[in-house]
């Protein structure tokens, strides 16, 4: 196997160097590289050796390392790279490890067996591992406005897409995700300085944010989930480019935009990305629907701040137990506070213990465009939020009717009920308000309260047949 031409650094430090080991530990002569940036762009980058930083091995995936082994022992460069080395930096425990070589798509595949390359637009492989794991490694890739489909057309050979590490950090969004753990001497390697901004606790975009929010609008939902995650900061020109450019998000292809959103909202970090997206006026552009609900209400700003406390709340749960809540329940914990004080959803209120299933589907679907979502998840929502009239009911006439009860979803519904009453702050609804299933006219006897046969025949003890 032909090695490749880029090299790596080796660092050697001495012992008494390996006492720090936090990253947050200013080393000396750090030069800026953010400055390198309009620039200078030959300036080397800046490595952050061993010693002096806080990633360790032991907090990787045995999956991952196992990748980056066997790039870095076949002669090719094995960075891991993007938000997985941000996160170890800050103590956190990353939810993928993605990895960068400068070995093309073809020779990953014939590293790995148990691999595939994917992708139409860029060329990337996911290395499989049992228990469903992947791992996902791309090739670095240069600064070209052409995806791999538009440089086969134009005629453009490997050598025009693919480049070294620094074109592909340049590439990246922000600078805290533009930083590379490199496994053959595990040191970090920061072409844009992204170490500074974590330092600092800055968001800050690779180069000139207007250029950058103009040529693909989704940073911005970017920027905003990262501070809201980090509790970082905007930087001022980063954070003046959002405001400006906002509406450009409309522009973006709109699954890509709700999957977007759909991660924030099942973040744990929900109601700090509420309020950044309410500051930067990025709620009105990604949310036309809601933003129409929000100000057909008598008071917007009550409103407003009820549905970050519904959002918070929301965050509670994901920190608890929210792991077995699908998609329904949380755009149903959005929505239903926005619901709560519209006209149009007073107007469904029932004389009595009725599901408006049908009015509630025809009204999610107008909130929500111009987003879809799957077919089941709809139907889930819509029930949700039509059961909250059933609940209401009985808990103002104080009588409950086990049709209400005993519905599949009831847990989940009364979950919903109780979220918006603490976000209110008002008293939550306990199960033991709730009349058991064994009390008379329950499940289980007739109308006398005589215990119900299974069947119209019945045998006796002595094996004879009665009716």
């Amino acid at each position: 196997m032909a090695r490749r031409n880029f090299k790596y650094k080796r660092h050697r430090t001495s012992k008494k160097g390996r006492k720090s080991r936090n990253f947050l530990v200013p080393a000396p002569a750090i030069e800026d590289s953010q400055k390198s940036l309009f620039t200078d762009m030959a300036t080397g980058p800046n490595i952050i050796p061993r010693p002096k930083h806080c990633i360790s091995r032991k907090n990787m995936e045995p999956e991952a390392l196992k990748v980056l082994y066997r790039l870095k022992d076949h002669g090719y460069l094995a960075y891991l790279v993007g938000g997985s080395v941000r996160d170890l930096l800050l103590g956190k425990r990353p939810k993928d490890f993605d990895i960068g070589t400068d070995a093309t798509p073809e020779e990953v595949r014939r590293l790995f067996r148990y691999s595939r390359i994917i992708g139409k637009r860029f060329r990337l492989v996911h290395v499989y591992f049992r228990g469903g794991k992947i791992i996902e490694v791309s090739t670095f890739r240069r600064q070209i406005e052409l995806d791999d489909r538009e440089a086969m057309r134009e005629g453009l050979g490997p050598d025009s897409i693919f480049g070294t590490p620094r074109e592909d950090a340049f590439r990246r969004d922000l600078t805290i995700n533009g930083l590379f753990y490199n496994i053959a001497d595990f040191s970090v390697i920061d072409y844009v300085g992204g170490i500074e901004d974590l330092r600092s606790g800055t968001i800050r975009t690779i180069g000139d944010p207007e250029r950058r929010f103009i040529r693909d609008p989704v940073r911005m939902l970017r920027a905003i989930r990262h501070a809201a995650r980090t509790g970082f900061r905007i930087h001022e020109t980063t954070w003046q480019a959002i405001v400006r450019h906002g509406s450009k998000i409309r522009l973006c292809a709109i699954p890509r935009v709700r999957d977007e959103w759909l991660k924030d909202i099942k973040s744990g970090f929900a109601a700090p990305w509420a309020e950044l997206m309410f500051k930067s006026g990025m709620f009105e552009h990604v949310f036309p629907g809601l933003s129409s609900l929000l100000r057909q209400a008598e008071s917007p700003e009550k409103v407003r701040r009820l549905f970050v406390s519904m959002i918070r709340e929301l965050d509670r749960l994901v920190g608890t137990d929210g792991q077995g809540l699908g998609d329904a329940f949380f755009l149903a914990a959005m929505l239903y506070p926005l619901l709560y004080h519209s006209p149009k959803w007073k107007a469904l209120e029932p004389v009595k213990v009725r599901w408006p299933t049908q009015e509630v589907r025809a009204l999610v679907d107008s909130v929500f465009f111009p987003y879809d979502f799957k077919r089941a998840d709809r139907e889930h929502l819509a029930q949700l939020l039509s059961s909250q009239w059933p609940i209401i009911f009985c808990v103002s006439t104080g009588r409950w009717q086990k049709r209400v009860y005993n519905k599949a979803m009831f847990p989940q519904s009364l979950l919903l009920y109780n979220y918006l009453q603490r976000a209110l702050g008002r008293q939550v609804l306990e199960l033991s308000d709730i009349p058991s299933k064994g009390k008379k006219g329950g499940r289980g006897r007739g109308r006398r309260g005589r215990p119900r046969s299974k069947s119209r025949h019945y045998r006796n003890k002595s094996g004879g047949k009665q009716t």
